[in-house]
Formats: C-alpha cells, sequence, structure tokens
C-alpha cells in the first residue's frame, strides 16, 4: 500500500491554517525540503517527518491514519476561493483541500514590483498561465519574457523559474500546475 505523504502533509498544513514558511520557522526544516516532501519529489526520513509533525502537531501515527475526504464540490464562487500566498502576491486556490488531486488552480495577483525571489523557484511537475491584466516578467532557465493580456506561459517546474509584475497597474494571472505545489 502506498501512501501520498506529500498530499497528506500538505492538507494537514493547510488545514492548520500555515504557510510552508510558518511550518518551517517552527520545525528548523527548511521552507525548501518541505516543499519537496509536499510535491513527492523528496521522501522523508521517519524522524524528518516527526520533526516536520512536531509544528502541525500531530503525531506519527495519527498522520498515518488521518483519511480526508476527497472533494466533492465541483462550483467555487469567487469568495469561496482560498488565500494561500502573502504580502505583496496573492494566490487565490480553487477548493480548501487538495488532497487527492492531481491539479491546482491560482488567480494569482501581483501587485507592481512584487516578485516570487531572487532564487529561482524548481520543483517537479508542469505549470501553466494566461495573464488576464497587466505586465508579467516571466523568467523560464536563462529565457525572460514580459507577459501581457492574452499572453500565457507553459513549462517544466523543474526548470528555474520566476515571476515579477513590471509596469504601474497589479497583474492578474489565471494559472494551474500539476502536481499542487503550494
Amino acid at each position: 500500500m502506498s501512501v501520498d505523504i506529500g498530499s497528506r502533509l500538505r492538507h494537514l498544513r493547510i488545514a492548520h491554517k500555515l504557510s510552508q514558511r510558518e511550518l518551517a520557522k517552527r520545525t528548523g526544516v527548511p521552507n525548501s525540503t518541505i516543499s519537496l516532501i509536499e510535491s513527492n519529489a523528496s521522501n522523508p526520513s521517519v524522524g524528518a517527518l516527526k520533526r516536520i509533525l512536531d509544528g502541525i502537531p500531530i503525531g506519527l501515527a495519527e498522520f498515518f491514519a488521518f483519511e480526508p475526504e476527497r472533494p466533492r464540490k465541483a462550483f467555487y464562487a469567487a469568495e469561496e476561493l482560498v488565500e494561500i500566498g502573502k504580502g505583496a502576491i496573492s494566490y487565490r486556490q480553487v477548493g480548501e483541500n487538495l488532497f487527492g488531486r492531481s491539479l491546482q488552480i491560482l488567480k494569482e495577483c501581483y501587485q507592481p514590483g512584487a516578485d516570487t525571489g531572487k532564487i529561482p523557484l524548481v520543483h517537479e511537475g508542469e505549470e501553466g498561465g494566461i495573464v488576464l491584466s497587466g505586465r508579467l516578467e516571466v523568467t523560464v532557465d536563462d529565457e525572460r519574457r514580459i507577459l501581457g493580456p492574452g499572453d500565457a506561459y507553459y513549462f517544466e517546474s523543474r526548470r528555474p523559474h520566476r515571476f515579477r509584475c513590471v509596469g504601474p497597474v497589479p497583474c492578474e494571472v489565471i494559472s494551474a500546475c500539476t502536481p499542487p505545489t503550494f
């Protein structure tokens, strides 16, 4: 029997209203390690998993016994989108519980100058998006483009990538990634 540790951990973290960064601070485990575990790109040792679970807090036995219900809801009003971002970048997720799901859909809003960080993002999977308004600079590997309304991107997420709002107005994007990474 195979247990999806990444989805289970992500579900519990979100249910306890913790960001990956908050959980990392509580446990002393790097944010990047938590991200890799949640995307099933890395399998934690029992000791590392216990340290992470202590930050939620939940025990190992309860973690493996826990079986959340799979989401059955099909439609979501705008006010039901779950905010999982912080600060100058808003990530509003379709669906609160992504346990057992292989796709994550986000409505993103970058304030002018907002940036995902100087260190490029890297994780397993694929992602794509369409710019609705504003201008978004997208860097994938050494290639950089400024995208405007109607422009889109789609790439393998293991390629180093970064997003930045350029221009004087916020940039809105609808994106999807698989597997869910936030």
